[in-house]
């Protein structure tokens, strides 16, 4: 296993672990729950993100980037990732009411299930465009 393929493995685990903790804590704040104030919750989505992130840029660079490749859907993911820390951000911290919280919360899930959409189609638009498939072609 080469170390992009470990470095995909490595980002598929931390995206699935950052959206369980990303609903995990929009649901507590939600219930104004004491949990959210526990240390581990404070620092746990900051490490796991972390992991995703470097694992991200490690995977893009050697299979894209150093090769002088930048794939629309990368840049998508990227311009997104952002768009995701910001809701997260009047989610869990900024909002001012628990409503725009509630709504910037439903609206993260969204932008983090458009990222996970495109990086696994690997196109921009993933849905907008129908999935390709390739006909395999048997040699007899």
């Amino acid at each position: 296993m080469t170390i992009a393929q470990i470095s995909v493995h490595i980002h598929g685990l931390a995206v699935v672990l950052s959206l369980i903790g990303f609903i995990l804590r929009g649901i507590w704040m939600l219930k104004d729950s004491p949990r959210l104030k526990a240390r581990w919750v404070k620092i746990t989505p900051h490490i796991v993100d972390t992991v995703l992130l470097v694992s991200a840029l490690i995977a893009s660079y050697l299979m894209f980037w150093r090769y002088g490749v930048n794939p629309d859907y990368v840049t998508v993911m990227i311009v997104g990732l952002i768009v995701y820390i910001v809701l997260g951000l009047f989610a869990l911290r900024l909002g001012k009411t628990k409503a725009i919280r509630a709504s910037a919360w439903v609206l993260a899930i969204a932008v983090f299930l458009y990222i996970s959409a495109a990086g696994t189609l690997k196109t921009a638009t993933p849905f907008l465009s129908a999935p390709t498939t390739t006909a395999s072609v048997s040699a007899r």
